[in-house]
């Protein structure tokens, strides 16, 4: 920069004369030009946003509750073994910097997680639709100059490698909560594209669906809640199912901020807890929580009456609960998964419900997602599954909306993202992509999405 004014003045200098004060306000004007000609460029970013469908009462719904409460951070984790981290929530949880109301529903359409004023004031374009499968769908149109591409682990625009190929001016894929595998990594690093996710933004709500869903599988409830649905009150069919969590022995696929958090809240149910990382947590963390470690799931799982799957999808961990593997757990063993839905083989699950190998499988991830209506999750025996809800409460929402407007303030002001919403960045794996995902592509077969909308959509 140095150098460049350097020349700039002697060119000016040989023009113009050597009066200073004409010299110093030709530059002056010349710098002011450059800025405001860099704004122009900024101007024109396009923003495409996938986002889910709205309530089909219509939006906005009757909200149940009139707030949310203030959480200004995180709490402390320790997922690598090197020591306890803390972050703070998107703009420390100043949520005067956004613009909207936190609790409002924001990640449908109507909602546009509160974007178009930030965007549309600073001159950019935001294009919002749930329409995204298919060569036909309004997504598949739009990101073909789309600068930036924003989707949702909940209802996830798949950034298969001929999308990126087609976007041509896109820089950034930026996932509205966590997990980025809809994005093909690889070809973001070939593109030299960032791909970045708010970490933590819900990794609470998750872990809270987590031991919700782990005691609606052994206690049997959602066919116990059925019964009085039903009309009926027969006690020995609800209990016949129906056992005590206290004892059991429970484990998790990974102890990162989800998982950690999993072990947390299931403690105080005297359980006995064991986990696997690539990371192993602090001696004094295993000790507090009374923690068993494993080096792999596969030597830990033969030992669970529970297990919860926490890890994120990357080639190492696709399939990675395949009919082998489930073969080697105790029966009558439960599944909880609210992590991705590819992690587990479909028809292995599907097979080991109905064989009574596992006696429960609950979670909101599947693989595609939305799921065909044919998918035999949908109707496999002794299931809690719901859509992929975990972590898109209205809680949840304004955390990530929030963080979604800051790693955007970032990029377009050119101030350096928060190492840990970092999944790719320079053409490598960076910040938590590099911690937690490996190199690779986790999309294969995600065009089966295009089943849903064909079968009819939302009924």
């Amino acid at each position: 920069m140095l150098r460049s004014l350097v020349g700039s003045e002697m060119c000016i200098r040989d023009r113009y004369g050597t009066d200073p004060t004409v010299v110093m306000s030709i530059i002056a004007s010349a710098s002011q030009l450059r800025r405001v000609a860099t704004s122009q460029q900024r101007r024109t970013l396009k923003v495409l946003a996938a986002l889910y469908a709205d309530p089909k009462q219509g939006y906005p719904p009757k909200y149940a509750r009139d707030d949310i409460p203030f959480v200004p951070d995180y709490p402390e984790v320790g997922t690598d073994g090197v020591g306890k981290r803390s972050q703070t929530a998107p703009y420390e949880g100043d949520f005067s910097k956004v613009d909207f109301n936190p609790g409002d529903l924001l990640g449908c359409v109507s909602g546009e997680l509160g974007l178009r004023k930030f965007l549309e004031d600073r001159g950019h374009t935001l294009v919002v639709t749930d329409d995204k499968d298919g060569e036909d769908s309004v997504f598949e149109r739009e990101i073909v100059d789309a600068d930036v591409v924003i989707s949702q682990p909940f209802w996830p625009a798949y950034i298969t490698a001929e999308r990126i190929a087609k976007a041509k001016n896109l820089k950034m894929c930026l996932t509205a909560g966590i997990g980025s595998d809809h994005v093909d990594l690889s070809a973001a690093i070939e593109r030299n594209i960032t791909v970045s996710e708010v970490t933590y933004c819900n990794s609470i709500s998750v872990s809270e669906h987590v031991v919700m869903q782990m005691l609606a599988l052994v206690r049997n409830y959602i066919p116990s809640y059925m019964q009085i649905v039903d009309g009926g009150w027969n006690i020995a069919d609800c209990v016949s199912r129906s056992y005590d969590l206290e004892g059991m022995h429970i484990g998790t696929i990974a102890a990162g901020r989800i998982g950690h958090a999993v072990l947390k809240r299931l403690h105080p149910f005297e359980v006995n807890l064991h986990y696997c990382d690539r990371h192993r947590l602090p001696a004094e963390e295993e000790e507090r929580l009374n923690l068993t470690y494993w080096e792999s799931a596969e030597e830990m799982v033969k030992h669970l009456d529970v297990v919860t799957i926490n890890c994120p999808l990357h080639p190492e961990t696709e399939h990675l609960f395949d009919a082998n593997l489930l073969s080697t757990m105790k029966r009558g063993a439960y599944i909880v998964n609210t992590a991705r839905g590819k992690i587990c083989d479909r028809d292995a699950i599907a097979d080991a419900l109905r064989s009574g190998q596992l006696a429960g499988y609950a979670g909101d991830v599947w693989f595609p997602q939305p799921p065909p209506k044919d998918h035999p999750w949908r109707d496999m025996p002794n299931h809690a599954m719901t859509p992929h809800i975990s972590g898109t409460s209205l809680s949840a929402q304004a955390r990530y909306a929030a963080g979604v407007k800051e790693i955007l303030e970032c990029f377009m002001d050119d101030k350096p993202i928060r190492d840990e919403y970092l999944i790719v960045q320079g053409g490598k794996l960076a910040g938590t992509g590099a911690h937690s995902y490996s190199e690779g592509n986790a999309t294969g077969g995600s065009a089966e999405s295009r089943a849903f909308k064909d079968g009819g959509g939302n009924v």
